[in-house]
C-alpha cells in the first residue's frame, strides 16, 4: 500500500485564489516557551483555503451545508484522469470518450497541478463538461485548480453540478500523480452550517 498526499500545505505564504490577501492564512503564536513553558498557536483561515470541499449553499441559495455530505461519500474509490493537454476549459468532448460511469468520483489532472503560484489562467471545467458528468450521473469531482470554474457567468459550473448532487473538492495537488484508480479519503474538518471546508486528501495506491 502506497499513501499520496494530495493536499496543498497551508501555511502564512501559500498560494491562493487570486492571491486575494485576506484569503490567505493568519498563524500567530500565542504562547511561547519562554513565558509559560508551552508553545501554543492560533489559525484564522477561509474555509475555501488551499484543499478543500465545498458545500452547495456556496452557490445555491437555499443549499445545504457542509455537514450534509456523507462521509461515505468522501472515503470512496476514485479515478484520476490525464488532462494536462488542455489549455482552457474542459469540455464535454474532452470528457465523452474517457469511459465515466455512473457513481464515479473523478480527479482532473490538467496543467494546474505543476503551477506553485496563482495563474490566472488556470484550468478549470466547463459549463458543457459539467452538464456531461451530471448527466452520466457520477458522485464527485476534484480539480486541481483553486477553483473549478473560472469567470463563468452565474457560475453555470459550479449550478450544474450541485444541482446534481455532485460534490466538489478543490485545490488537489496531482504532479506527482499518475492517470488510474486509487482510493481517496478526503474528510473536511468537522464544522458546521458553513459553505466549505478545509481538507486533507489522500490517495490510496
Amino acid at each position: 500500500m502506497k499513501i499520496h498526499d494530495i493536499s496543498q500545505t497551508i501555511e502564512a505564504n501559500m498560494f491562493v485564489y487570486k492571491d486575494k490577501r485576506e484569503k490567505r492564512p493568519i498563524i500567530q503564536q500565542t504562547r511561547v516557551f519562554k513565558d509559560g513553558g508551552v508553545q501554543e498557536s492560533r489559525i484564522s483561515l477561509d474555509v475555501h483555503t488551499g484543499t478543500h470541499l465545498d458545500a452547495p449553499m456556496h452557490m445555491l441559495a437555499g443549499g445545504k451545508p457542509i455537514e450534509s455530505i456523507p462521509l461515505e461519500a468522501l472515503i470512496t474509490k476514485c479515478r484520476v484522469l490525464d488532462l494536462t493537454h488542455i489549455t482552457g476549459g474542459i469540455e464535454a468532448d474532452d470528457l465523452k470518450n474517457r469511459d465515466i460511469g455512473a457513481g464515479e468520483v473523478l480527479l482532473l489532472k490538467t496543467k494546474n497541478s505543476f503551477e506553485e503560484n496563482f495563474n490566472e489562467a488556470f484550468i478549470y471545467l466547463a459549463a458543457s463538461g459539467a452538464k456531461y458528468l451530471a448527466d452520466v450521473g457520477i458522485k464527485g469531482v476534484c480539480t486541481d485548480g483553486l477553483g473549478i470554474e473560472r469567470a463563468q457567468p452565474d457560475h453555470a459550473t459550479h449550478q450544474i453540478l450541485f444541482e446534481a448532487g455532485i460534490y466538489i473538492l478543490e485545490g488537489v495537488r496531482l504532479k506527482a500523480i499518475q492517470p488510474g484508480h486509487y482510493q481517496l479519503i478526503a474528510l473536511p474538518l468537522k464544522v458546521k452550517g458553513l459553505d466549505g471546508a478545509p481538507v486533507r486528501a489522500v490517495l490510496i495506491e
